[in-house]
């Protein structure tokens, strides 16, 4: 069996580092009377449709036998209130530095006293969707909040009869089981925006004060990310795809962006039938180390609906929907009102089926990487050949935040941030994911591609422009040119957005942005203690860089 939920009574001792005081406080309140399990997804669509607030709409689910329900299941909606993103504000971590554990320690013991005047439910899933890399997760969500049940049941991959026999045949780790202990409810007047705790080593965490059903799906990949870590895989927030060409060639390529860079629109399209495109996942996936080859970690989507009208087909594969309005057709029939007209943000969990090939795991490893940026001082598609310099560029993936996010304080959407690797939910040094991409791209001959997807020389980079040029480089047909004096980078040549590097305030603006990457590596070598402290090559390598210009 994967990961370990059942112990031996002789290996119940403080010895066993498998125990901590948080896994411990959070596993109790599982095992409590006020506590009712949920095991299949019947009882879950049940309990969502009676959740005081849920709207059943009239659109009818597919795929309802394979999905284990009832013939009759509709898409509901659930709708928070102010909050309508993940609040980074919220996340704490044991273990990291300036984290006082025995404090956090007595917060959660109270929030956990006071949770028993409320019932619960239990649910399980599996994280990890090929017996190579397995994680049980188990789910504790107060009533009132049966509709983020139901969704993570979605999302995930219940553990019904059949998974829990794959299950039992997976790979085993000496690692515990995923507990997220999750309250909506609560309030502290020292935590306005809520809290999301996490000891990562002993795969526990509570969800405190938070609605959206984002902080549950986000709260437990951190988790399973953390565990693929420790045990050789590449822990990955982005989208894979596998392009079948003529003569059985084939091409894998992985593409990392946050929420709202293109990131699903790359990973989905289907380039209008010209290829046969398997996709494994669009947000969360895993690589291993030694073979590069790669596993999705969830079957569903949770993606946004802001570029989708009611008539989409996408639509016709929503299975539950979050933050989004609703309204009578000419036929009287209760539909969804999508992109974003309600609040920004709103989401939908989809289900495997909205892509024609859906694969949870490839043998093959990775041809190409593709960092995913909003910054505009780059081509559309920039090319880069060296694998010290693919890393750092990935480790200061310059990007937007979106209406994904809550953002706490007076902060400007539309000012460039770094997101190393597009994963704000690591938790584990920053180093180590440096050096996994570095021997990715080394060892591994992955190609590497930055595409910028927000404008150049003020014109718009339109969704057509980028995948129209993923086309040509999986064909063999883009022409590289090299970036001016940098050796070790080129752009591709797209008409309407040529380079200039005569052009003063474009080099001044390149210039910037590079000496902006630099300036990021070396405040982490101070910031917390130095916890995210990098190796001393990667400044030395946009020194390099920068000096070329």
């Amino acid at each position: 069996m994967a990961t370990i939920g059942r112990f031996n009574r002789s290996e119940v001792k403080k010895e066993n580092q498998l125990f901590s005081r948080f896994k411990t406080l959070v596993e109790t309140a599982f095992y409590g009377n006020n506590v009712t399990s949920v095991t299949n997804l019947q009882k879950a669509y049940h309990l969502a449709t009676q959740a005081s607030g849920t709207v059943v709409t009239d659109l009818p689910v597919k795929h309802t036998s394979d999905l284990g329900l009832p013939e009759e299941t509709k898409m509901l909606i659930f709708n928070d209130g102010k909050i309508v993103g993940r609040t980074a504000a919220a996340r704490v971590v044991i273990g990291h530095p300036g984290v006082d554990s025995d404090y956090y320690q007595g917060i959660l013991r109270e929030a956990l006293y006071q949770s028993r005047e409320q019932n619960f439910y239990t649910a399980d899933v599996v994280v990890g969707l090929d017996e190579k890399f397995m994680v049980k997760s188990h789910l504790m969500l107060p009533e009132g909040f049966e509709n983020n049940l139901y969704s993570y049941l979605l999302n995930f991959q219940i553990a019904n009869k059949q998974w829990q026999e794959r299950y039992e045949n997976s790979v085993s780790y000496e690692e515990n089981d995923i507990y997220l202990f999750a309250n909506p409810n609560w309030h502290h007047p020292d935590f306005p925006f809520g809290l999301a705790l996490f000891d990562p080593e002993h795969n526990v965490a509570a969800v405190l004060g938070l609605r959206y059903f984002g902080e549950l799906k986000k709260g437990t990949l951190t988790l399973a990310w953390a565990t693929a870590h420790r045990n050789n895989y590449v822990a990955c927030h982005g989208g894979i795809k596998q392009y079948q060409l003529p003569e059985g060639n084939k091409y894998t390529m992985a593409a990392f962006g946050l929420s709202g860079s293109g990131k699903s629109t790359i990973t989905l399209t289907q380039h209008g039938g010209k290829y046969k495109v398997d996709v494994l996942h669009d947000d969360a996936f895993i690589i291993d180390r030694d073979t590069g080859s790669t596993i999705a970690l969830e079957p569903a989507y949770f993606d946004k609906v802001q570029d989708y009208p009611l008539t989409h087909n996408t639509v016709d594969y929503y299975l539950t929907m979050q933050n989004v309005g609703a309204t009578k057709d000419k036929e009287g029939k209760t539909v969804p009102v999508l992109q974003d007209i309600r609040n920004g943000n709103g989401r939908t969990v989809k289900s495997r089926y909205v892509t024609k090939n859906r694969v949870d795991a490839l043998d093959e490893k990775l041809d190409a990487v593709f960092w995913i940026m909003k910054d505009d001082s780059l081509p559309p598609v920039v090319k880069v050949e060296d694998p010290i310099l693919a890393a750092v560029f990935g480790l200061t993936l310059a990007t937007k935040r979106s209406t994904a996010e809550n953002v706490v304080g007076d902060v400007d959407l539309n000012q460039l941030v770094i997101e190393p690797y597009a994963d704000p939910f690591r938790a584990y040094p920053l180093a180590e994911d440096y050096r996994n991409f570095r021997d990715l791209f080394n060892k591994n001959k992955t190609a590497c591609y930055i595409l910028n997807t927000d404008a150049f020389h003020g014109k718009d980079i339109t969704p057509q422009v980028t995948l129209s040029s993923i086309e040509k480089i999986i064909t063999g047909e883009a022409i590289f040119e090299q970036f001016g004096p940098i050796k070790e980078m080129s752009y591709l040549p797209i008409e309407g957005y040529e380079l200039d590097l005569n052009d003063k305030k474009y080099m001044k603006d390149i210039h910037a942005r590079l000496q902006s990457r630099l300036d990021f590596i070396l405040k982490e070598n101070n910031t917390n203690e130095g916890y995210d402290a990098l190796p001393e090559e990667t400044a030395e390598m946009m020194r390099h860089v920068i000096s070329e210009l």
